[in-house]
């Protein structure tokens, strides 16, 4: 079974891929980047206050499947500069305070729409 899950609190897909799917208790969220769902446009500022943005995102498509930060058992993060990663960091930390999810950081030549991070996740009930 396969349900495609989309909500208006995040940002619409640019491409032929859903916000989320979700199959076998499974939540699969594509990557997000720092687009503010209300605008469309990528929000401003730097790593800060685009990492924050990605994840209300991601907590926008979690909720609208029926499922918390809480949920989410693994995040997979690309960042367009390393040197980002401790600014980064930080804003991730206040999302995932207690038992945070296993997460893949790496280094992207370049993301869509020139952010500086997209963040993909997996949740589970």
């Amino acid at each position: 079974m396969r349900e495609v899950v989309y909500t208006e609190s995040a940002p619409a897909p640019i491409g032929p891929y859903s916000q989320a799917v979700k199959s076998g208790g499974f939540l699969f969220i594509s990557g997000q980047i720092p687009v503010d769902p209300k605008t469309g446009e990528v929000v401003r500022g730097g790593i800060r206050e685009q990492t924050r943005q990605v994840l209300e995102n991601v907590k926008a498509i979690l909720e609208a499947a029926g499922y918390t930060l809480n949920d989410v058992v693994m995040c997979f993060v690309f960042l367009t500069d390393l040197n980002l990663f401790p600014q980064y960091n930080e804003v991730y930390g206040e999302y995932f305070r207690d038992k945070p999810p296993a997460r893949v950081t790496i280094q992207a030549a370049r993301l869509p729409k020139d952010v500086l991070i997209e963040i993909a996740a997996i949740a589970t009930k």
